[in-house]
């Protein structure tokens, strides 16, 4: 392990840093790469030059159409955006370039699109807030991966670099500003798969299904229904969206027979139908002892409604009441 305690942000840096000096192929992109807001690419620049830190201008159109053509001539380019919300300006390079360049020539397209999201921005434009992960997740030829931990956040984004296919990577900023998530991390070279859930908190009686920054309110919640109602809940971190764990979910829900799932994205068609289903359609004869319950912010557009930011997304009150009233089901 290294000595040095490094944190979410850190450890995304790292990871940038270690691909670049590992293989000359690797090269980031992005807006105000000299004087970038979170740091992430700080030294980058002075340290690979501009050939391989490349500023760009503010266009998320060009900076995906630019990534896509420099994979298909054999790099690895990683696109940084501020507010990844703002990837629907891409979204025509994305969908019928990026996502099916294999499926129509079986030419790999080896890139990484990543950025912040979900954050609660009151100074932030009205473009900030809105949930992405969504728009991708049922459409093939991309993978979806939103790391909650500074291991994973490094492990991750060093998996998603070296994949040969698209990988959109998802940073809540909630977690740019834990301090709980800061962890002396392996001085040796590692990655961690983006196909595999994990347990964060073994548990019997319920099973919280959760991804991003909910994972920490889930394992608040869990604490105290340990303590306060004697409860033992599992905490399944699903880490990737696509592609899903669905072996892991379904075991995990095998021993709880309950579950509740716990995300940050809109209601309406979120996450949680697909997961919903996979539920459903293994294990609702055998194996569930309550309803399959959905945690999420409401179906109203946040960038609309500043004064519903903060109160809208599962806090672990939220996550709590629900929590006890599928326990008690």
């Amino acid at each position: 392990m290294s000595e040095k305690k490094v944190t979410y942000l850190e450890a995304i840096s790292q990871a940038i840093r270690e691909e670049m000096q590992r293989d000359s192929a690797v090269f980031l992109l992005g807006e105000d790469m000299g004087d970038e807001s979170f740091n992430i690419s700080s030294g980058l620049l002075e340290e690979f030059g501009c050939e391989r830190v490349i500023d760009t201008p503010m266009s998320e159109a060009a900076m995906i159409g630019s990534v896509v053509g420099a994979a298909l001539m054999g790099m690895r380019p990683i696109t940084e955006m501020h507010m990844i919300n703002l990837i629907a300006c891409g979204f025509d390079q994305i969908m019928h370039m990026a996502m099916q360049m294999y499926w129509r020539t079986t030419t790999s397209v080896p890139i990484v699109i990543r950025g912040s999201s979900y954050g609660v921005e009151r100074k932030g434009g009205f473009a900030h807030l809105t949930t992405p992960e969504a728009w991708f997740f049922h459409t093939p030829g991309i993978k979806v991966v939103v790391p909650s931990t500074t291991y994973d956040a490094k492990g991750m984004l060093k998996a998603a670099i070296r994949d040969n296919d698209p990988v959109l990577y998802l940073e809540h900023m909630w977690l740019y500003h834990m301090s709980e998530l800061c962890e002396e991390l392996p001085a040796e070279d590692y990655t961690v798969p983006l196909d595999k859930a994990i347990i964060r908190r073994d548990g019997e009686d319920i099973t919280l299904l959760t991804y991003g920054a909910m994972v920490h309110q889930c394992l608040r919640v869990a604490q105290v229904l340990e303590e306060d109602d004697d409860l033992a809940v599992e905490v399944l971190d699903l880490r990737s969206l696509s592609p899903l764990d669905s072996e892991a979910i379904l075991e995990s829900v095998k021993r709880t027979n309950k579950l509740l799932i716990v995300h940050g994205g809109a209601l309406v068609k979120g996450i949680d139908v697909e997961l919903s289903a996979i539920i459903a359609d293994n294990l609702y004869d055998e194996y569930l002892d309550g309803p399959i319950t959905s945690l999420a912010p409401p179906d109203v557009s946040l960038s609309c409604a500043p004064p519903w930011e903060e109160r809208s997304f599962p806090g672990t009150q939220k996550i709590l009441s629900a929590a006890r009233e599928l326990a008690a089901y």
